[in-house]
């Protein structure tokens, strides 16, 4: 659920259509949050144009979710 505990961050996480096999196309995003002050924890495909994200918790307040700082690469135009 949702209160799951998430320990880390995506490092270069491709996130692809459920059942997809194959090479990565252009709109395959590549979500990337391994650097200082990084906090996404996990991506969930919903669709081309929606994803869920977890952030995870602040390091010295774990009741806290104020920022967002992640990197998102591979878009396609219009996406």
């Amino acid at each position: 659920g949702s209160d799951d505990i998430i320990a880390g961050n995506v490092s270069k996480f491709i996130v692809l259509p459920p059942g997809y096999c194959g090479q990565l196309k252009k709109g395959h995003l590549i979500f990337d949050a391994c650097f200082e002050s990084g906090n996404l924890g996990r991506v969930d495909h919903i669709t081309e144009f929606e994803y869920d994200l977890f952030i995870r918790p602040d390091t010295c307040n774990p009741r806290f979710r104020v920022w967002f700082n992640f990197t998102v690469e591979n878009v396609k135009e219009s996406q």
